[in-house]
């Protein structure tokens, strides 16, 4: 019998010997390995260094003439899986040739080429062809080569398995396998040349900057040792002053802005010693590459569904030296997020993830949920019921941070309308008054007061909405007052529950008065009773100023002008998470007002009529009407489900994630920071525009808690809801046009409901005219 060499050459590997390989997994494990080959009568040695096929994978000149396929045609399933036997970068010069035709690098339903390309398969050693067809396969199919590349492949045997998955397995598992990885960072010697760089630079020119808190010198040492092993990197490293918020000295820092150090562990350097080491977290993504407050917490909830439970305590972990060292959570960890916080959500956070501990641990386990509620409780006392965000007089807590002068990471023209006036007043250019205003050497307390609200904007997440606009830092918001009850509930929870109903702090601190208007400071009382009735007197306070029985919805107090505002916030909706509505409050929430924020793709910020006009000289907010966000989302899914509204959830979860489908399915994959909800698209060019669309070939983030908002949703859904989704069955159709808000109660009415066509959108969406070739020169 001759040698095996006789008939192929060595070290070539052939499927056909191989045990059927997984298809849908990840791209390292799906494209990691040798190279494999299939077994056929038209193989040769010459073959087996390199794919050189009689035809090649283009067909541009005769894709016209290809004939339909027909019901009797031939069917992967009458045989094995079909596997196609790819050449990559001659299959992404032809496949973006022939079918991008914008120039994007995205295959997407706006493109106008014929959506049809042969591949040859592997049985035939790349001979014989088979068609494929759509904007989802072949957008697949481009992903895929983009992956095959990133692993030097330079061919490869594809699994048409791989171009046709199910599309909400196929978001799901990018998300668990890659979008997370992408979005991981670490603050050490490691992962310092990725997070420094700050993409909302103004100049792009400035060094690489980190500051180190006060007391720990151990971590300042580690920096400047990164400092001179890498000196490519020209990284600098400052130590803050002890109280590193004081806002004059923020300001100080807006010319060499910087990242702030986060929290590290102690581990083995390999040589007998011990060196320091950054804990990983994930940033929210595009041009916010930093750790954030409240994105922080969706993403943790979309971690927890995918079994990244260290991952979302370490982000804890931080939140904790947050507190610790900079006095508050931050908005974000850069210098000039230091006067900065967030929406507040730590407890919940610490108390999701401490459910899902290893319980073969307990009291490891407890002693870190105890430092994750000790600074709860600092953060509460200090920055919640504190001045100046408290208002003593009603006990509502405010969004009303510190800090002097313009924000300084916004863009360079972001406040040239609000300046232009008090410019023109003093003679001199926007750039001239500017630097004049943030010196001091010019002070305009109506432009002061322009800037507090601005700030308060900002720390509240929602940046910028009408709702807020030149009166935040006034407003006893709903969503704030329903966090801090969400708070007061945790802690006292937790005291009572898991430290035996005592708990000592172990940092000295000042505590606020309670009841807020008290004169003097309470005792520091540490049991669950006062939290108790912190919540309780919070709950009263809440119904007195917030709860609009007219309108059946929790509305904002303001509390110099001592009135509620009149905008419609789907926040109202975060009093079911929280719990501190009552059941009849929750009913009339439910039948009576989410008709108003419930559309086609699921629920909008705030209601048009609450938004108002919109002209040249009132643009669009991205936090109003018609945008939708995923923190609203996720957190109307509990609060429904926790009063026993499951369908109503369920049915909002379906309208969302049948947006986010369509969107990958049609638009190459895409996951956006954010979506109009009336019109099913991501191309929103409100303010800032879209984050997580920009990428080339394949999606490699995707957008923090656009991801979570994905998981999460699909744990509401039912196996036929899951199956409707992946087959971008329209709301419409899946739930009839005259859908129940309540069942058998009220009618959604259908005209918040428009027709929905995902490409006649997109069309309609799209600025034609910017693909246009230039016919003026």
């Amino acid at each position: 019998m001759p040698p095996a060499s006789l008939y192929h050459p060595a070290a070539v590997t052939f499927l056909d010997d191989q045990a059927p390989r997984p298809v849908n997994v990840d791209a390292a494990t799906y494209y990691g390995g040798n190279e494999s080959f299939h077994r056929s009568r038209t193989y040769s040695q010459s073959q087996a260094h390199g794919y050189k096929p009689k035809k090649l994978p283009a067909f541009q000149e005769d894709w016209h003439l290809r004939p339909r396929r027909m019901s009797h045609d031939e069917k992967s399933v009458s045989g094995p899986p079909r596997r196609f036997l790819i050449d990559v970068e001659e299959t992404i010069r032809v496949i973006l040739e022939q079918e991008d035709t914008d120039g994007d690098f995205q295959i997407s339903v706006t493109d106008a080429g014929p959506k049809m390309m042969a591949l040859g398969t592997a049985t035939s050693n790349g001979f014989k062809t088979f068609d494929i067809r759509g904007t989802y396969m072949l957008s697949n199919l481009l992903q895929e080569l983009a992956l095959a590349r990133d692993h030097n492949r330079k061919r490869i045997v594809l699994d048409e398995a791989r171009l046709t998955e199910n599309p909400v397995d196929r978001l799901s598992r990018m998300i668990k396998h890659s979008f997370w990885h992408s979005l991981t960072r670490r603050i050490d010697g490691d992962g310092l040349e990725i997070i420094t760089a700050d993409p909302k630079n103004r100049t792009g020119r400035v060094n690489p900057r980190i500051y180190v808190p006060h007391g720990e010198p151990a971590m300042a040492e580690y920096y400047r040792k990164v400092a001179k092993e890498k000196p490519h990197m020209n990284l600098d490293v400052q130590v803050l002053p002890e109280k590193p918020d004081d806002p004059v000295f923020v300001k100080s820092l807006n010319s060499k802005p910087g990242l702030l150090a986060l929290a590290m562990e102690e581990v083995d350097d390999g040589a007998g010693g011990k060196t320091l080491k950054g804990i990983p977290f994930i940033v929210p993504g595009a041009r916010f590459n930093e750790l954030y407050n409240w994105d922080s917490y969706f993403i943790t909830l979309g971690l927890l569904v995918d079994g990244q439970v260290n991952m979302a305590k370490g982000m804890v972990e931080h939140f904790i030296f947050e507190i610790k060292h900079y006095g508050k959570i931050l908005n974000g960890s850069r210098s000039y997020y230091l006067c900065r916080t967030q929406p507040p959500f730590l407890t919940d956070m610490a108390l999701q993830i401490y459910n899902q501990l290893d319980r073969s641990d307990v009291d490891s386990n407890r002693d870190w949920l105890k430092r994750a509620i000790q600074a709860a409780i600092k953060e509460y006392h200090t920055i919640w019921v504190a001045e100046p965000r408290i208002d003593p007089k009603t006990g509502l807590s405010r969004y009303r941070p510190d800090g002097l002068g313009i924000p300084p990471e916004t863009e360079a023209t972001h406040f040239t309308h609000i300046l232009e006036p008090y410019a023109a007043k003093h003679g001199l250019s926007v750039l001239e008054f500017s630097e004049k205003y943030n010196d001091g050497s010019l002070k305009e307390p109506g432009l002061d007061e322009y800037f507090l609200h601005d700030r308060s904007v900002r720390e509240s997440g929602h940046d910028t909405t009408y709702r807020f606009e030149k009166r935040c830092a006034n407003l006893g918001t709903i969503d704030l007052q329903c966090l801090l009850y969400k708070y007061e509930v945790d802690i006292g929870t937790a005291i009572r529950e898991v430290f035996d109903d005592e708990l000592e702090m172990e940092e000295d601190f000042p505590l606020a008065p309670f009841p807020p208007s008290a004169e003097s400071y309470a005792n520091p009382r540490r049991e669950s009773d006062e939290w108790f009735e912190r919540a309780e007197y919070r709950k009263k306070v809440i119904d007195q100023y917030l709860w609009n029985e007219s309108k059946s919805l929790y509305l904002d107090y303001d509390t110099v002008a001592e009135k509620q505002i009149l905008y419609e916030s789907v926040t109202a909706f975060w009093a079911l998470w929280a719990g501190c509505a009552s059941e009849d409050q929750a009913w009339k929430l439910v039948s009576r007002s989410l008709q108003k924020f419930e559309v086609l793709g699921g629920l909008v910020s705030g209601t048009e009529e609450s938004r108002g006009k919109i002209s040249l000289d009132r643009p669009n907010r991205q936090w109003d009407y018609p945008y939708a966000w995923p923190p609203h989302q996720i957190m109307a899914w509990v609060g429904l489900e926790r009063y026993g509204y499951l369908e109503e959830a369920q049915r909002l979860a379906y309208r969302f994630l049948y947006m986010m489908t369509t969107a990958f399915v049609d638009f190459n994959g895409v996951v956006p920071e954010k979506f109009d909800a009336v019109k099913l698209s991501h191309l929103v060019d409100a303010e800032y525009g879209n984050q997580g669309i920009d990428f080339k070939m394949v999606p490699r983030e995707g957008f923090g808690w656009m991801n979570s908002a994905y998981q999460v949703g699909l744990s509401f859904l039912t196996t036929h809801m899951r199956r409707a989704v992946a087959a971008c069955t329209s709301p419409e159709v899946f739930f009839g046009a005259g859908v129940s808000g309540v069942s058998g109660d009220t009618t959604l009415m259908t005209n918040n409901l428009p027709p929905s066509d995902p490409l006649g959108m997109a069309m309609e969406t799209l600025d034609l005219s910017n693909s246009l070739p230039d016919i003026s020169q």
